[in-house]
């Protein structure tokens, strides 16, 4: 890394974190424009605002739409570079297209890591004060109420109710299925079912079948006391709190729940596979972005920027897309994150082959 790199890194991510300051504060001006109403139904204290609901906002949404910041920051000051014959004059020195790229994929390499901490660390412990904000004053997004669950609890165990409310840990018509291989070993079945402490729950009015070969033991009761390694909350992770787990918390989740044999683990894959789908991505709209703007043109960066910009909403269009298909099971979540990533990448390499030319 020369002098010449070390500049070249300097505009990079000075014009990235500029771009990044400019888009985040007309956002949060919008946003606060179209909330006010909530804050004031609500009387919101104006500390609570800003520490909890605007400060997560921060990084929030400069790690979604950090691909839009570094495309438009790369094609941005390339342009002014080429415009001002800067890079014709790297070019009379000697160096090669490839070794111009070196400062870039240094400045990419920083962006990906600073992705890959804030991804799977930083936002999720912000996003927890942000999203229970967002369900208290704006959007109430909980539940406290689910129907036909089942799942398996522990290996061989499985637990099904017809009915549960979260506030009272209570719920209505359950059955617990224990098997021994493929054959059911016992099964307890209850109208009722509630929650004590400390994985300890009570079954009131239940009545037990254990099998034995061909026979078959009878016991029923007022009230039974067992021991299962589930809590309630786990019975009410939906989707958004993906967003809250660090990315280890996320990988221990997904794995559990695929023990189980829950259906809910879709959007917790997708959201997995895109924070190291994200950061990928700022090598491939460094590269495309170096390789649309690199190149001295009449007009100046107009027509770079605008055709930027439209790539860039394409690029984030195609991601949402794709993430809905998979939540609908139309295709696996490894594709749906890292589909977008392998398209731009097939277009990125013609174009950086012919700039080399």
């Amino acid at each position: 890394m020369k002098r010449l790199d070390w500049y070249i890194v300097k505009k990079f991510l000075g014009t990235f974190f500029f771009s990044i300051v400019l888009v985040l504060s007309i956002a949060i001006v919008f946003d606060l424009t179209e909330k006010m109403d909530d804050f004031f139904e609500y009387q919101v204290p104006l500390q609570e605002i800003l520490l909890e609901y605007y400060l997560p906002f921060i990084p929030y949404y400069m790690n979604m739409f950090s691909s839009l910041f570094i495309f438009i920051s790369v094609i941005f000051f390339t342009s002014k570079l080429a415009g001002n014959s800067e890079i014709i004059a790297m070019h009379a020195t000697g160096m090669s297209y490839h070794r111009l790229m070196v400062p870039y994929a240094f400045s990419a390499t920083v962006l990906f890591l600073l992705g890959i901490w804030l991804g799977g660390w930083v936002i999720p412990r912000s996003s927890a004060h942000m999203l229970a904000f967002t369900d208290k004053y704006i959007d109430h997004f909980t539940t406290d109420h689910a129907r036909n669950m089942q799942l398996e609890v522990e290996p061989g165990t499985v637990l099904y109710i017809e009915s549960f409310q979260r506030r009272s840990s209570i719920g209505y018509r359950c059955s617990i299925e224990h098997f021994d291989g493929k054959s059911l070993a016992s099964r307890i079945t209850a109208d009722r079912i509630y929650y004590d402490s400390l994985f300890n729950w009570h079954l009131d009015t239940y009545t037990r079948r254990t099998f034995t070969g061909m026979r078959e033991h009878l016991d029923c009761g007022d009230t039974l006391h067992i021991t299962l390694p589930i809590t309630p909350d786990e019975m009410f992770v939906s989707a958004m709190q993906a967003q809250q787990m660090t990315t280890p918390e996320l990988r221990h989740y997904m794995e559990r729940q695929r023990e189980r044999g829950s259906g809910n683990v879709k959007a917790f894959e997708v959201e997995y596979h895109k924070r190291w789908a994200s950061p990928v991505g700022a090598f491939i709209m460094t590269l495309l972005g170096v390789t649309m703007s690199s190149r001295k043109v009449r007009g100046g960066m107009g027509k770079n920027l605008g055709i930027g910009i439209v790539l860039t909403a394409a690029y984030i269009l195609f991601s949402t897309v794709s993430t809905t298909f998979s939540v609908n099971n139309v295709m696996s979540s490894f594709s749906a994150a890292w589909l977008p990533n392998f398209v731009f990448l097939a277009l990125s390499i013609p174009l950086y082959r012919q700039a080399c030319k």
